[in-house]
C-alpha cells in the first residue's frame, strides 16, 4: 500500500446550496414529483432555475459584456501567473461560474500577481491561496 498515491483531489462539479420554501409550494413541488413529471425535489428545482436563466439570457449576456467578464470554466496555472509577472502586470480576475487557482500556486505569487477576485458562481484555490488573497476577494 505504500506505493498506492492519490493523483489528484476529486472536485466537486457543482455547488450544493440551501434553499427555503413554503409548506405550499414545497407540497406542490411533491406533487409534481409523486406523479412522475420529476424524479425529486432537486430535479424539479434544477429544472426551473435554467428555465429562469434561459428565460433572462439576454440580461446575463449583456451584464457579463458590461462588467467584462469571463463565462464559465478559468484555470489559473503558475504558468499562467508568472507570465503575469514576467510583464510586470496585475490580473484582475472576474468570472460567471468556476474559477481554479491550480494547488501548486504559492501565495507569495498568488499576493504578487492578483489584485482582485470576483466570483459569480465558486473559488478553488488551496486554504493558503484563499488565506492570503482574503482582502482581495469579493
Amino acid at each position: 500500500m505504500r506505493n498506492v498515491r492519490q493523483l489528484r483531489e476529486k472536485q466537486p462539479e457543482n455547488e450544493k446550496i440551501t434553499i427555503n420554501l413554503g409548506f405550499v409550494d414545497l407540497g406542490r413541488i411533491d406533487l409534481l414529483v409523486q406523479e412522475g413529471f420529476y424524479s425529486n425535489r432537486s430535479d424539479f428545482i434544477r429544472t426551473a432555475i435554467r428555465k429562469q436563466l434561459d428565460h433572462q439570457s439576454e440580461t446575463v449576456t449583456r451584464s457579463i459584456d458590461r462588467h467584462t467578464m469571463e463565462m464559465g470554466l478559468r484555470d489559473y496555472s503558475v504558468a499562467d501567473l508568472e507570465a503575469v509577472q514576467a510583464a510586470n502586470e496585475v490580473l484582475h480576475i472576474k468570472v460567471v461560474g468556476l474559477a481554479r487557482i491550480a494547488r501548486d500556486v504559492t501565495p507569495e505569487l498568488a499576493l504578487a500577481t492578483i489584485g482582485s477576485i470576483n466570483v459569480l458562481g465558486a473559488l478553488q484555490a488551496s486554504t493558503e491561496v484563499k488565506k492570503a488573497l482574503g482582502d482581495r476577494i469579493s
